[in-house]
């Protein structure tokens, strides 16, 4: 086996032991088929530099499945996703792989970034449960399909915890919860997280700090469920919920 052989293993090896869950051969198959299209794609426009080796298996694979480690344990439930900011299809696109019962809806505002998310759902056989939608958050979280839809919603890097919760919660069932991916996670954000939560009828859940292999930094994932119906005037409109965030 060539060095290149074997030090694509070892990154694979790494994140399954860390996620205590292993791909089928097809599932396998589909997520480097998803990293030949990314760096296709690249060529052409700029999706993302976390393409190549470990930037995609641990800095875009593991980091997305990491925090859903234990619905890993059960791939057999039938659950509704949305991924808000979903760009280059992380988490989305690697949730829809590693749950093959689920239902993903990729939301996005860039055309550019949907076209490559329905081109690729096509080429690697995901297109029957992956819905892609070009919408900006706050307009899609009013839409009467998608609102209040959702036994996930889930957002990674887009914009601070209280802002992302007014584009999340809106999105979620009675029972649904909401994911957010943050790398720090200080005691002051998680204050004003609560205020915020406080408007949409919400509360933190829980919260936890996972490390990702290969010296690739901290992930807090704040877990956000619904205490009631979330109120009518959120999302508010577009620009909104950044320029006057909510928690102050």
């Amino acid at each position: 086996m060539s060095a290149d052989k074997n030090n694509k293993k070892a990154n694979h090896l790494t994140i399954w032991n860390e996620l205590k869950w292993v791909p089928s051969e097809k599932q396998l198959a589909q997520f480097i088929h998803l990293q030949e299209l990314l760096k296709e794609w690249n060529k052409k426009t700029n999706l993302t530099r976390l393409v190549d080796g470990d930037d995609f298996w641990t800095a875009q694979v593991c980091d997305s499945l990491l925090p859903l480690h234990k619905e890993l344990q059960h791939p057999e439930l039938s659950h509704k996703y949305i991924d808000i900011g979903s760009g280059c299809g992380f988490p989305g696109i690697a949730i829809a792989i590693a749950m093959p019962n689920s239902n993903i809806t990729l939301l996005d505002s860039s055309s550019k970034k949907t076209t490559f998310l329905k081109e690729v759902s096509k080429e690697i056989g995901l297109n029957s449960r992956i819905t892609v939608v070009t919408e900006r958050a706050e307009t899609a979280g009013r839409d009467p399909i998608l609102r209040s839809n959702f036994d996930y919603a889930i957002a990674r890097a887009v914009a601070s915890a209280n802002v992302v919760a007014e584009y999340l919660v809106p999105f979620l069932n009675s029972t649904g919860q909401a994911l957010i991916f943050k790398g720090g996670w200080s005691e002051a954000e998680q204050q004003i997280l609560k205020k915020a939560l406080t408007e949409l009828n919400a509360k933190i859940q829980r919260t936890h700090e996972f490390v990702l292999p290969n010296n690739r930094g901290i992930r807090n994932i704040i877990r956000i469920s619904s205490l009631n119906k979330c109120p009518n005037q959120y999302p508010r409109s577009i620009g909104k919920p950044k320029k006057q965030p909510l928690g102050y």
